[in-house]
């Protein structure tokens, strides 16, 4: 007999008959309904968007409770660059809705703090990054970047680098902010691999064997340098002709080198022990021995 065990993931409620619901709920602030992956979107007018969110929250059967989190999109091709998506979710049907809108740069989208004090801190957010006014917000302060930031970082058309930048000036003793400096020289790569050294160029050599065009600059020659660290070229390689130039040199005697690894005897051992310690009888000093048979 198959004995039916009950799952530890939560239920969740299905998305049938939303869409219509919903329809039903909004009335004519709805633009548009989609549904993709299971996931349902209702597009609404920006002016609606209070009233909107209070038929998802208060509708038997819809039951959106909770706001979890308001989310900007940049798109600066379009007439209203801004798209605001509201994420609802249901406590007693464990799921979830989108609502989305779109605005611009100067209309400002109605709070919705009457319905949720939590989206204080989530349009402050969305102000902060994108700079989408809001009103109905009695807070509305940036609340991510520092104090006297320039401009919104999640735009589109903002640079990476930003507009200034921030540091600590040991001679003022405070942080100091200051225009946004881009130097250019780790443009200036240098592709020596690093056991090899850097190439120094001495003095009135500059002209001696011309680089090829886009060849990576060399270093310039330290102070006091008389020298040149020569570089193997990497197009010319290391051959051996003869062991010679290895310095391997001959075979070794394979007799010689057998009883050289023979373990020695406890007699042997002794004997070197006691060699070892027998002191030096010629004691050695530091002067110069005279060589044999030198007048005076």
């Amino acid at each position: 007999m198959a004995v039916a065990f009950a799952s530890h993931v939560p239920k969740t409620a299905s998305n049938d008959g939303v869409i219509d619901a919903a329809t039903a709920a909004v009335g004519a602030a709805l633009i548009e309904a989609i549904e993709h992956v299971r996931e349902i979107t209702l597009v609404v007018h920006r002016d609606s968007i209070v009233e909107v969110c209070r038929a998802l929250r208060d509708t038997p059967g819809l039951e959106y409770q909770q706001l979890m989190d308001i989310a900007g999109v940049d798109y600066p091709e379009r007439p209203e660059r801004f798209e605001l998506n509201y994420q609802l979710l249901s406590l007693t049907l464990n799921r979830r809705i989108r609502v989305r809108l779109s605005t611009d740069e100067t209309s400002p989208v109605p709070s919705v703090t009457g319905l949720w004090p939590v989206a204080g801190w989530l349009e402050r957010e969305v102000y902060d990054m994108y700079g989408v006014p809001f009103s109905g917000n009695d807070d509305l302060r940036r609340i991510l970047t520092d104090y006297g930031f320039e401009g919104f970082p999640f735009r589109k058309d903002f640079p990476l680098t930003g507009h200034v930048e921030m540091r600590y000036s040991e001679a003022e003793k405070r942080v100091v902010y200051e225009p946004v400096s881009l130097p250019q020289d780790f443009r200036a790569f240098d592709f020596l691999m690093p056991w090899e050294g850097p190439e120094y160029v001495l003095p009135g050599d500059e002209k001696a064997k011309p680089e090829a065009p886009g060849a990576p600059s060399r270093a310039p020659a330290p102070s006091g340098s008389t020298t040149q660290n020569a570089k193997t070229p990497a197009e010319e390689k290391k051959t051996t002709d003869s062991p010679a130039d290895t310095g391997a040199g001959a075979p070794a005697d394979k007799e010689a080198t057998r009883q050289a690894r023979k373990p020695r005897s406890k007699k042997a051992e002794q004997e070197v022990t006691k060699a070892s310690d027998t002191p030096d009888p010629k004691p050695r000093g530091s002067g110069r021995r005279r060589p044999t048979g030198s007048a005076g």
